[in-house]
């Protein structure tokens, strides 16, 4: 583990460089831009410095300027479509010296030497460029560049992605775009689909790509026939940094200060545990027949330090045959620490109509206000949290590359360890029912009647590894067939040709999660028979055994070992033929296939304590753990015999065509199909013990094998058109209507009894659970004044038939949560974006840029008729419902920042202000025959700062603020039949501030 010393003495000595760095004399540089044949001023032509990689646009009256050049020669490439590039030799710049150019550039049909510049990287990462992508792409695209994303100091995909407008996260690792949670979004890198080991999802967890080695992000907001079928709320395309134009060498190294963690020395975790530096820790299953072995409990230790290091090195070369070859690597590391320890989760509920809610019990009910002889257990819990994470990978690209080819080889891995201790306790409730209780009189009534709400501790310890790597080899080519057809009627250019081969691989191992039950009961006093001769007498304070479920013959601890493997195999080819039609204007007509082939294996095994029904740790107080001395007890554990096993199996293949055609010059239309065919197979390989409820049984049966294993196919035919109307250079307006799918996992798929652990929430799939369909209606209006400038206006509908939504169900003696179909549902709202430059308007704010989006949504579910009859079913609950929310759907987002580069002094400012509105996070439902509200996660804000500062040419040093609004993350029970919002969850994530210096050479 590494010191602080050494990462503080590491910074120093970068400081100390920069201070020593000998300071370049700058000049400046401008100049105009001419159209050779008109001698009229071009605007948004483009300037790159060639020795710096510096660009910028003209204006609207053909000038650029550079404010700040260092001295020396340099060669200047001038551009603009329509027209040959230009370049210009030994321009030279001298200090404190404004030096002047003049050029014009000649009409694409004059004849002249072409200057021929390629990139092998994919994508780009400035703000500019990817505006320029937005206008130009047939999807509604809106992206982040890894400009904007070091600005904003986030530190991997998942915390870029809510920078987009429309788009949020769920969970920390899933994208949300425009309200529709992972099922209707489809992540990939570098347009390859990667898998995931996630237990519950088929989505990639963004978490785990850093910043470090994302180029930009890009959010297609709109499905075309090239993408897959299930982009219905868009697709999440994570580009990874390609092969620079110049060699460079890059080092990093930063450290934080977390206002929660940093400098404790109680933070939450647990004797023995610990998270390895290479994050690889073998942990084998625990030997059946022995004693607990390990700790049982949390415990109390210093926290670990905060860093992170980053190392980039990469570079191209030509040869004096064209060809060039290229190359890019980077390796990263990060350690990291989080810990709260005002947290609640409670669980309440309405027992009768009109009534507050009270806390929902288990094992037993109260009797009457005051429950003398109740027997029964709450769920009012304070919880404290601490987790240690662990994150490195390496990126590594190389390619090849000539005029009319380029391939592209890509590898990946990436590997997190984390490390969470949950202390959990409650005491609320015997509070709740024993209003004024003393834990510390034995006559009061709450010690009277002991078993009524007692003390409850539970202590969780959750080791787990992830991993993702993939292999990817990518190709270009421009192919060898001539310009055929007539100018004034249809021209068929050379077509383009791209096609990708990914070999992936996602792992989850977790070796080590530990659960601890006990609760605990005071002293009772007993009055004795003095007649008797039998004297009063108080009983000892004892801790006992808390199981977590009563449909289970586990003790109060248990250990779950966990293996996820999944592979998948994607390939596709597409062929682009671009023509020009009779105005001159160019359309395309694409074909493509596409094959993605999944397999994964699910291995789990569970551990208990079972029939240990006499533990007891006695004369000891509430405050000591019974946890920490657990283990040096006689409490022998065996293995669980309810485990299922599975291998599952996921194959899509589709073929597709689409054509963009221009009816004039300011209006194209788009028009395809894609035929797409879902293959779904789970095979399960149950336990001696496992039972399952196949459909329409009145209970559970044993599971024998190949009972519930399952078989799916589906063939789908997804239309998609569109129209692209441009009336200005500056203004665009895009229309579609597009049909997609939204597909079911494996776990819902299967009608097994699921739990995460034993005592846990239970789980049952549905074999009869049906794919979704969606229909999608989107308009948007972009505005672009002028170079880096926007005002986006966008309205979308999407209406879902089958929409598959999580319900509670009793039928068979206990409550499980099941999959369904819902009969339809609808999601609709409007988008709005603007970027500004300031200093376009007012020059002396030269470099002051604003930008800001909101999005508004107005999601809606119909409740199934079954379901409604439970929520309107008197007299017990009447909660009469037949349409609510969506789940993962945000009423509003809002996103503000505001940056400012000042070149002066080679300082950046950067303010990032975002609010996410209420979220609905559960549907409504009833337990135990009591109304449930549904649960909303309440709005919250969060405010950044960064600032960062260049030191000579190599040097650039970053301080970061986030989370400086330190919000309460809440979760509340909402409805209207109850009278306010009552909170079941809270949090806050502290504050977190971050320096860092980065070495370019």
């Amino acid at each position: 583990m590494v010191k602080r010393s050494l990462l503080w003495g590491s910074l120093g000595l970068m400081l100390i460089f920069a201070a020593t760095a000998n300071a370049k004399q700058f000049g400046s540089l401008r100049g105009m831009i001419y159209d050779k044949d008109f001698g009229a001023p071009l605007s948004e032509a483009t300037v790159l410095i060639a020795e710096t990689g510096e660009k910028t646009i003209t204006t609207e009256e053909g000038h650029f300027l550079f404010e700040q050049v260092p001295e020396g020669n340099f060669t200047l490439v001038f551009s603009k479509e329509g027209y040959a590039r230009q370049v210009k030799a030994e321009v030279v710049v001298s200090p404190q010296h404004m030096t002047e150019v003049e050029i014009s550039l000649y009409g694409d049909f004059t004849e002249m030497e072409e200057f021929v510049v390629q990139d092998l990287e994919i994508g780009g990462g400035s703000e500019g460029a990817l505006l320029n992508l937005r206008m130009e792409s047939p999807a509604l695209l809106d992206s982040i560049g890894a400009d904007l994303i070091s600005k904003a100091g986030v530190g991997d995909a998942a915390s870029a992605l809510s920078l987009v407008a429309g788009a949020t996260i769920q969970e920390g690792k899933f994208a949300v775009v425009r309200g529709l949670p992972d099922r209707y979004v489809n992540s990939q890198m570098n347009g390859v689909r990667l898998p995931t080991a996630d237990t519950d999802k088929r989505a990639v967890q963004l978490d785990q790509f850093p910043s470090a080695v994302i180029e930009s992000i890009q959010v297609s907001k709109t499905f075309t026939p090239d993408q897959q079928g299930d982009a219905s709320g868009g697709a999440v395309n994570v580009v990874l940094k390609g092969i620079p134009e110049e060699r460079i060498v890059s080092l990093g190294v930063g450290t934080k200060y977390k206002t929660q963690s940093t400098g404790r020395d109680d933070f939450l975790t647990y004797k023995g545990g610990g998270v390895d530096f290479w994050a690889r820790d073998k942990r084998s299953i625990p030997p059946e027949g022995g004693s607990w072995d390990g700790a049982a409990g949390v415990d109390r230790q210093d926290d670990t330090a905060d860093f992170d290091f980053s190392l980039a090195v990469g570079g191209k070369h030509e040869f004096d045959n064209g060809l060039k070859v290229g190359g890019f690597s980077n390796f990263y590391y990060k350690q990291s620490s989080s810990y709260y320890e005002d947290g609640i989760d409670d669980a309440y509920w309405v027992e009768n109509p009109g009534d507050p809610m009270t806390p929902q019990t288990t094992q037993g009910v109260p009797t009457g206000n005051i429950p003398e002889n109740g027997d029964f257990k709450t769920k009012l819990y304070d919880v404290a949290q601490g987790s240690d994470e662990v994150q490195w990978g390496w990126l590594g690209t190389v390619g090849l590359e000539t005029e009319n080819h380029s391939l592209t080889l890509v590898k990946m891995y990436t590997r997190v360890a984390e490390e969470v201790a949950t202390l959990a306790e409650d005491t609320r409730g015997k509070e709740f029912y024993f209003p004024g209780y003393d834990p510390d009189d034995p006559k009061c009534d709450g010690n009277q009647n002991q078993d009524a709400a007692p003390y409850l501790r539970s202590e969780t310890l959750e080791y787990t590894e992830r991993t993702t790597e993939t292999l990817q080899l990518s190709g270009k080519h421009r192919l060898p067939i001539p310009e055929f057809g007539h100018e004034r009627v249809l021209k068929i250019l050379p077509p383009e040709l791209d096609w990708t081969r990914a070999i992936s691989r996602a792992t989850l191992y977790q070796p080590d999660k530990r659960q601890f039950g006990s609760l605990w009961l005071s002293g009772k006093y007993f009055p004795g028979f003095p007649l008797w001769g039998l004297d009063p007498w108080t009983t000892e304070p004892v801790h006992r055994i808390f199981k977590p479920a009563s449909d289970f013959t586990l003790g109060n601890v248990q250990h779950i070992w966990k293996d996820i493997q999944e592979r998948s195999e994607q390939h596709f080819v597409n062929l682009k033929v671009p023509f020009k039609q009779y105005t001159g204007d160019e359309g395309f007509v694409k074909y493509g296939v596409f094959k993605d082939r999944v397999l994964r294996k699910y291995h789990q095994e569970s551990f208990s304590n079972f029939d240990d029904n006499s533990a007891k740790y006695e004369g000891q107080g509430w405050e000591e753990l019974w946890s920490q001395v657990f283990p040096f007890e006689d409490h022998p554990i065996a293995g669980a015999e309810i485990d299922v096993d599975y291998e599952g199996f996921q194959e899509i293949t589709a073929w597709y065509w689409m054509v963009e055609f221009p009816i004039c010059k300011y209006l194209s239309l788009m028009k395809g199909i894609r035929h797409e065919r879902t293959r779904l197979a789970i095979t399960n390989f149950p336990e001696s013990d496992v039972t399952w409820i196949y459909p329409g049984s009145s209970g559970e049966t044993k599971l024998n094998p190949g009972d519930a294993d399952f078989r799916f196919q589906q063939d789908d035919q997804l239309p998609a058109v569109g129209f692209k109307l441009t009336p200005t250079e500056k203004l665009t307006f895009r229309g579609s209507y597009t049909e997609t799918v939204a597909r079911q996992t494996f776990k819902e798929l299967t009608p097994i009894k699921q739990q995460e652990y034993l005592g846990g929430d239970v789980f049952i799939g549905n074999k009869d659970l049906k794919m979704s369909a969606v229909k999608n209606y989107d308009l948007r209006l972009d505005y672009k004044p002028y170079q880096g400038g926007l005002i986006s206006l966008s309205k979308f509908r999407k209406h879902v038939d089958d929409p598959i939504e999580y319900v509670q169900n009793e039928s068979i003696g206990f409550t499980y949560t099941f999959p369904v179909n819902y009969p339809k549902g609808s999601l609709r709202g409007y988008e709005f974006e603007i970027r500004q430059d300031v200093g376009h308007f007012f020059s002396p704010l030269q470099g002051l840029s604003f930008g800001a989006n909101a999005t508004i949504i107005d999601s809606e579910v119909w409740l199934p008729e079954e379901e409604q009859a439970v929520l309107d079913d008197p007299p017990n609950i009447e909660a009469k419902m037949e349409t609510r929310h969506m789940m993962n759907a945000p009423e509003h987002l809002y996103n503000f920042n505001l940056t400012y580069d000042w070149e002066r002094f080679n300082t950046q400012f950067a303010l990032f202000y975002n609010i996410r509105g209420d979220t609905l996070i559960a549907g409504a439902g009833q337990s135990n025959g009591n109304f449930v509200p549904n649960i909303y996660e309440t709005e919250y804000v969060t405010l950044n700062l960064s600032v960062s500062k260049k030191f000579g040419d190599h040097l650039k040093w970053k301080f970061v603020a986030k989370n400086l609004t330190n919000p309460d993350i809440q979760t509340v029970y909402r409805s209207e039949y109850i009278d306010k919002d009552v909170v079941k969850t809270s949090y806050q994530k502290g504050m977190e501030f971050s320096l860092s210096l980065t070495a370019e050479f």
